[in-house]
């Protein structure tokens, strides 16, 4: 074991809490000896961000909870020992091992010990868990309805009855020892309440062999710091996966590149996302696709977004994996990239108890005037458990094509 020691800081980074945490060093386990399953499901951040859409949408009130040490209420099932704690030896027996019941920090067992116990005593207490993501749990009441999405040991829930959160607030309490923060302000390192780009389109970023030496840690540290910033701008997506691919061969060049980056966000600190009550929440997902964009190895990207009404809940910027011999094949996969997007936020919103019945994607796929077969290879890609329309707008500056998919149970390549 070993002592941890970190500063908490409120969404300001004004040190509110110093922490010091005793961990077990995990990286001393064997599979199969002193753990088996180690699993534990994480929340998606675009489920955080559909959460806080439809909370706008509905006009219920968002509350946030911490639960305090929350690892150490879930109970390891296999036998773990470690050694007496530094500071804290029994002079009589130096040489004694402790035996770990609790789901002790550090171990690889310990966030899933810890979500089964939560998950089991919300399921005991009468909520269900989400079909699609596990981390969401709702329960139903007279023609009400309570939301609560798990982020490890965060909890951010809503309803429209505060009647509803006054009692998950106290069942809660009853079970572990929490911290009520009142209204939803600060989750997830998000706040909810200068050059003109973040990167030079003009000037590709390549790999620099002759370039000045940096110290890897910083140019690591601060991609991480801007991955974390993308889950409310994606403003700065494109340029910070670029950076991202560069952080083993990396030179000043590149270095200059991700400053200019946090220089783009100085200068443009008020832009973020806004979630309106009064906009509609009609699903509309955009599609996009570059031929051969990427300069280094000629790969295509993909890029995507999902809107509800005018709340933007998701988006993709992606590089594919496979080198595209025409220009065809990119907007394909773009497109069925898209559609299993939609497909999980429709999901989602069934466990909310709303149901989308029709969707709009807009794509820009030139080639659909030539090759006819990619609404075949759509019809048969879309899953079949399923009998929404998918309407799917292909947009060029001649015409637009409007095609009304039918997704079925039956297996067949004919277009209805």
């Amino acid at each position: 074991t070993k002592w941890v020691f970190r500063n908490k800081n409120d969404e300001r980074g004004i040190v509110i809490r110093n922490k010091a945490r005793l961990v077990s060093q995990g990286h001393t386990q064997e599979e199969g000896i002193n753990y088996e399953e180690d699993f534990a499901p994480v929340v998606r951040i675009e489920a955080i961000r559909l959460f806080l859409a439809y909370a706008s949408f509905t006009g219920f009130m968002v509350y946030q909870m911490d639960v305090k040490s929350a690892f150490l209420y879930g109970t390891i099932e296999e036998e773990v020992y470690v050694c007496e704690p530094l500071g804290f030896q029994d002079p009589n027996h130096p040489d004694k091992v402790y035996k770990v019941v609790k789901a002790l920090y550090g171990l690889h067992q310990a966030p899933r010990a810890w979500y089964e116990t939560l998950a089991n005593y919300l399921l005991e207490n009468g909520f269900q868990r989400g079909k699609i993501d596990q981390t969401l749990f709702i329960k139903r009441q007279k023609g009400d309805i309570l939301l609560a999405q798990i982020y490890v040991d965060d909890i951010i829930f809503g309803a429209i009855n505060k009647d509803l959160c006054k009692s998950f607030e106290k069942l809660m309490k009853d079970k572990f020892q929490m911290s009520s923060m009142g209204e939803l302000t600060f989750f997830l390192g998000l706040y909810e309440n200068q050059t003109s780009t973040p990167i030079d389109i003009e000037k590709p970023l390549l790999k620099d062999p002759d370039g000045e030496d940096v110290d890897v840690h910083t140019y690591r540290l601060m991609i991480g710091l801007l991955m974390y910033l993308t889950s409310s701008r994606p403003d700065i997506m494109f340029a910070v996966c670029v950076c991202a691919c560069f952080q083993v061969t990396l030179k000043a060049s590149h270095l200059h590149v991700v400053e200019r980056i946090f220089r783009y966000l100085k200068g443009k600190p008020h832009l973020g996302l806004w979630y309106p009550k009064d906009s509609p929440f009609d699903l509309v997902a955009y599609s996009e696709s570059d031929y051969a964009g990427a300069s280094l190895d000629r790969k295509s990207k993909i890029r995507g977004c999902q809107f509800l009404g005018c709340k933007l809940i998701s988006w993709q910027c992606k590089k594919q994996t496979a080198v595209a011999t025409s220009s065809t094949k990119p907007e394909y996969v773009a497109v069925a990239s898209c559609c299993a997007q939609v497909l999980w936020v429709q999901n989602q919103l069934l466990d909310y108890g709303y149901n989308i019945l029709h969707t709009v994607v807009l794509s820009e796929m030139e080639s659909l005037q030539k090759d006819v077969t990619c609404l075949i290879y759509l019809k048969c890609w879309l899953p079949h458990h399923t009998t929404n329309d998918f309407q799917f707008t292909m947009s060029n500056p001649h015409k637009n094509w409007l095609v009304q998919i039918k997704r079925s149970l039956v297996k067949t390549h004919q277009i209805h």
